[in-house]
């Protein structure tokens, strides 16, 4: 339950504090008092988004408050421990939130949060129903929600998602393939079998663009290599003076001085090595010379050679690398291009396998449904006779519809307020108060096994008087049994049925208007049944009777 709601500088709230107690808590007071006022504090705690313009005038920040007593803390620890956060000590959880000009802060049990965390916690936390939220049990998609909710479907429900999943997955893959104009897919292939062609043939190859610069820029020097090598052969073996001669010399006079020094020995034998050197460089240095190939023809071939590697890499990558890794990238597209048709087939003939178990799911979930109407409907009608309905009917039609994201049928709530009048959908019900009234009766049947711990109605008895008025509280008040209401009322016939009553005005200090919140006891109670009852100016007649219908005598 909701144990106490604090709230600062929230526009008409300067500093509240609040208490609510198990049951029924009715909140009270003239129009514009600032009753929805704790409401909204609570939908922001909730989750809702701030403005700054919630802040109160002359103030930099508001903050809201929230301590919850939980006997049940599983889906709430669930949560928390998801998160990472530690779950709630002895079934305490307090939510705080303060929203500057700037900012916004959210904790949780003192740690931070976001808002998704927030409304993560609101859907298990508390079931809000808003003046005009009855309008959404007009909406089909909402009452498939009630059907659902009410026969626990929610397992076989999402047996039928996961095929569903699934079908719309290769749904999109064939819209994806028909989705292309066909003139347009011709015009990417043949621009993508340009590219693939073009590469394919220039049969690229980093190893071979290496060899090509190195021979192009040896033979791009070749009259310069051929003369310097020449130069270096002459000066070694040819010509007058060349090192040859001397090595030849120097040996023939180191074999008269063997004969006369015997260390000459030595020396004998390095020069004649030397000589074997010399001889080895010049025949290297006129291989590698008589090798280079400087015709014409070679040169162009390079140039050429060069001019294709460079030109690919400009237009399909910065490097040889790249370019053969875009080939083949552009080389599967093609393929996939190409083989669209029998791609398309293939996830056609999938589909019809995967339809099989949709639509088994599905004839599964409509016979649940179907199972779940009938006592859906004999319970929301006995809901409607205890508010007024005497002889009203409720009824569930369930329809056969294609394939959708909640299943393969269509829900229309149908119902017949008084006796002899046909049956009619629920949406073309004009009466408001009709409609209130069957949004309780519905609330009431799902609370009974619903484990949301507070259920807020703010005004659900809009557009009711009377003896319905009294009917409704006591509805209400037999729903509390089972869970902590907050119920906003105009009507002194629901505020009496309350087992706490709130009672909310404003006053002007100082030329400042001022929110108050005060717990009513059995003094101040009937005052405030009266005021409901006639007005300001309370008379005995309507004290007494306030007193009649809080059964205080």
């Amino acid at each position: 339950m909701l144990r106490t709601l604090k709230i600062k500088n929230l526009a008409l709230v300067d500093d509240v504090q609040v208490g609510f107690n198990e049951g029924l808590n009715v909140i009270t007071g003239e129009t514009g008092a600032g009753k929805s006022l704790m409401i909204g504090a609570l939908r922001l705690l909730l989750g809702e988004r701030a403005d700054k313009s919630m802040i109160r005038t002359g103030e930099t920040s508001c903050s809201v408050h929230a301590e919850f007593g939980l006997t049940d803390t599983a889906q709430v620890d669930a949560i928390l421990l998801d998160i990472g956060m530690e779950p709630c000590d002895g079934g305490l959880l307090i939510i705080r939130r303060i929203i500057t000009e700037t900012s916004s802060k959210t904790m949780v049990n003192d740690d931070p949060v976001t808002l998704q965390v927030l409304k993560r916690l609101g859907e298990v936390l508390v079931d809000m129903h808003g003046p005009y939220d009855h309008q959404s049990l007009l909406d089909q998609g909402v009452q498939l929600e009630i059907l659902d909710a009410f026969g626990q479907l929610a397992e076989t429900k999402a047996a039928y998602a996961v095929e569903y999943v699934k079908y719309r997955e290769i749904q999109k893959q064939i819209d994806a393939l028909n989705s292309d104009n066909e003139e347009d897919l011709e015009r990417q292939i043949e621009f993508l079998d340009y590219r693939v062609n073009e590469i394919e043939a220039a049969n690229l190859s980093e190893d071979e663009e290496a060899e090509v610069e190195e021979e192009h820029s040896l033979i791009a020097n070749a009259q310069q290599v051929i003369g310097l090598a020449n130069g270096a052969v002459s000066a070694l073996t040819e010509g007058e003076g060349c090192a040859f001669d001397g090595l030849a010399t120097a040996q023939q006079a180191l074999n008269q001085l063997v004969k006369l020094l015997p260390e000459a020995q030595d020396w004998h034998d390095e020069i004649e090595s030397a000589v074997t050197s010399v001889q080895e460089v010049v025949r290297s240095i006129e291989s590698s010379a008589a090798g280079i190939e400087g015709s014409a023809e070679r040169m162009q071939w390079l140039d050429d050679r060069l001019t294709t590697y460079q030109t690919l890499k400009r237009k399909y990558g910065t490097t040889v690398e790249d370019v053969l890794a875009n080939g083949e990238t552009w080389k599967q597209q093609l393929q996939e291009l190409r083989g669209r048709d029998k791609r398309r087939e293939e996830l056609r003939r999938e589909q019809e396998l995967v339809y099989k178990a949709l639509e088994q799911a599905g004839l599964k979930l409509r016979s649940a449904r179907e199972n779940v109407a009938d006592n859906l409907s004999e319970c929301v009608t006995r809901e409607l006779v205890d508010i007024g309905f005497e002889h009203g009917f409720f009824d569930v039609q369930i329809n056969p519809c294609p394939p959708g994201a909640s299943g393969m049928d269509e829900i229309e709530f149908g119902f017949a307020p008084n006796a002899g009048e046909d049956m009619r959908p629920l949406r073309m019900i004009a009466s408001s108060g009709e409609i209130s009234r069957v949004m309780l009766a519905t609330k009431a049947v799902l609370a009974k096994q619903d484990q949301i711990p507070v259920l807020v109605f703010d005004e659900i008895d809009a557009n009711i008087g009377g003896e319905i008025g009294g009917a409704v509280g006591r509805k209400l008040a037999q729903v509390a049994r089972c869970h902590q209401l907050l119920c906003i009322t105009h009507l002194p016939q629901v505020a009496a049925c309350g087992t706490t009553h709130l009672a909310v005005s404003k006053k002007v200090e100082d030329g400042r208007t001022f929110t108050e919140v005060e717990l009513l006891d059995d003094e101040t109670r009937p005052e405030e049944i009266a005021r409901m009852l006639g007005g300001k100016d309370s008379t005995n007649v309507t004290l007494q009777h306030a007193r009649e219908m809080l059964g205080l005598f």
